[in-house]
């Protein structure tokens, strides 16, 4: 176990035994669990190790005692460990700090918990709290944007956005009505009904330029249904077409990074794969493509293919660089 482990399962058993105390019933496994922040396995790992601990003598009659009836578990002899950790001044004051920090970023979703947390330390700590400085909080325009768009949730509202869209290049400006935020691999998105496209639409946050509730209802039409990304965000139509590359090894990330078909090695060039991608978007394969900086070959649909290659010769020719001849 590493050193931060160890220190943290310190501390976890230093606090467990006050925890169970104070539960004279007992507490299920799985509560347990959630209120330390670890697994089940790990509370029982920790229980086993308390019963070797105990008073000096460590005899029957000094360890401390657990027992375990069903799926709860209760503290039967606490060998005198029932005064919960305290906090130094210099914790108390750094917890205050960040409490604080907290309550100033928009979009807090427990608000009142932080509060009330605030107030419980604050009084603990004493006059240490009222020394501390006022720090200032720089917000992310991503953390601007998702609490613009949580109020709009909250309150039923529409919202008129400024959009990147990635696969075109180009900023964009629409009027949607939200119907929830989803967060998938680490980043946000709005699902709601764009009503530019009329459809329902997943908009990245970080790709919002721009973002004001609208004092208007939103209103999604009986026919926006929300979509299921159980398979990823991205998941283009059965229809759409077809685009078969084949990847140099520095290059094999694209298999894993979107989804792909017939995924199957290929000697040349060596060690690389084809696959098959779909997309609706043959500009965007292309400019994926050009990205790879030579790492993919489009075989097919041939015209975009060529159409690669001619802007890859494009490119040559400002640099002053005369390509080879096509198909040399």
């Amino acid at each position: 176990m590493s050193a931060a482990g160890t220190t943290d399962r310190m501390t976890r058993l230093l606090a467990l035994v006050p925890y169970l105390s104070t539960r004279p019933d007992g507490v299920a496994l799985a509560e347990a669990a959630r209120d330390f922040g670890v697994t089940e396995r790990q509370v029982r790992s920790d229980l086993e190790l308390l019963w070797m601990c105990g008073l000096p003598g460590y005899g029957p009659g000094d360890l401390i005692d657990v027992s375990f009836e069903g799926d709860r578990v209760k503290v039967t002899f606490s060998a005198g460990m029932v005064r919960p950790l305290r906090l130094t001044t210099d914790e108390a004051v750094a917890l205050v700090v960040a409490l604080r920090t907290l309550l100033e970023l928009p979009g807090l979703a427990e608000r009142d918990a932080v509060s009330r947390a605030l107030a419980k330390v604050s009084a603990a700590t004493g006059d240490a709290a009222e020394r501390v400085s006022p720090i200032a909080v720089s917000v992310d325009a991503r953390e601007e944007t998702l609490a613009v768009v949580r109020a709009a949730l909250e309150q039923g509202r529409a919202l008129h956005l400024h959009y990147y869209v990635p696969t075109r290049d180009e900023r964009t400006e629409r009027t949607v009505d939200p119907m929830q935020l989803l967060l998938v691999d680490g980043l946000w998105y709005l699902e709601a009904w764009c009503r530019r496209a009329e459809g329902v639409r997943l908009f990245r946050l970080d790709r919002v330029d721009d973002v004001v509730v609208l004092d208007e209802p939103a209103a999604p039409p009986p026919q926006a249904t929300s979509r299921n990304i159980d398979d990823g965000v991205y998941q283009p139509e059965d229809d759409a077409p077809a685009v078969r590359l084949r990847l140099a090894r520095a290059a094999r990330w694209v298999a894993d990074y979107y989804p792909v078909e017939d995924v199957a090695p290929v000697d040349e060039p060596p060690g690389g794969l084809a696959v098959t991608v779909r997309t609706a978007d043959l500009a965007w394969a292309r400019r994926l493509v050009a990205t790879l900086g030579g790492n993919a070959v489009v075989d097919e649909p041939a015209e975009l293919g060529a159409q690669v290659a001619a802007e890859a010769r494009e490119a040559l020719r400002r640099y002053g660089i005369e390509p080879a001849p096509a198909g040399s």
